[in-house]
């Protein structure tokens, strides 16, 4: 731990204490306090700028929550608002290259203080982080679920066909924005937040759909 975060992570534990001590007090003091120490912990380096520590309505509802449920009639507000942020493919075309996606979902470059821009150096999906993919890859995280098998288990034969569509839909909405379906997940807004562009989604809406792919093979 470096002296710096060492500093924080002291201040930090400092506002809770006296947090702790002073129950009477309003808790919106500590919450002002804290956003305080944050703000003053950072500045803007390269691409990564503070406004970064600034929620949206969507993040800042969860965070109020401390990992409770929220309650259904603003969860269910939430996802709504969310999903109509997503933008379908601009050409109809939901599948692209899963060769590509998988590159994508094994690089978890990206959005860092020392990348120029997305122009230049291109993000990555970074999916092996949290979830199981493809058998070949044997290095994942389980804080996600496991997406092996993730079209042949849903029935996807052929992802052109009418049947497929309401699955091909959800997988790209999860992928643009994953709290259009959960209010509170984790998973990156990749679309939303512009972490990906439509050609990088498209490879890995590949990656998962196409009978193709590892993933369902």
């Amino acid at each position: 731990m470096s002296n710096k975060h060492f500093t924080i992570a002291l201040a930090l534990g400092a506002a809770v204490a006296l947090a702790g001590c002073a129950g009477s007090a309003p808790s919106t003091d500590y919450d002002a306090m804290l956003a305080s120490i944050m703000k003053s912990s950072f500045r803007d380096q390269g691409i990564a700028k503070v406004d970064r520590l600034q929620q949206d309505a969507s993040n800042a509802e969860c965070s109020k929550a401390q990992g409770k449920d929220l309650p259904d009639a603003l969860a269910k507000s939430i996802e709504a608002a969310n999903l109509r942020t997503v933008k379908m493919p601009s050409d109809g075309k939901f599948l692209g290259d899963w060769k590509a996606g998988e590159k994508l979902a094994q690089n978890g470059r990206g959005m860092t203080w020392s990348d120029n821009s997305t122009a230049t150096s291109a993000n990555g999906g970074n999916c092996y982080n949290c979830h199981e993919l493809a058998k070949t890859e044997i290095s994942y995280g389980t804080i996600g679920p496991s997406l092996y098998n993730y079209g042949k288990i849903r029935g996807v034969a052929d992802p052109s066909s009418a049947a497929a569509k309401p699955i091909v839909e959800y997988t790209w909405g999860k992928l643009y924005n994953a709290k259009a379906y959960n209010a509170c997940s984790a998973m990156p807004r990749f679309g939303h937040a512009n972490m990906l562009d439509e050609k990088q989604l498209k490879d890995l809406m590949a990656l998962l759909l196409d009978p193709k792919s590892p993933v369902n093979q």
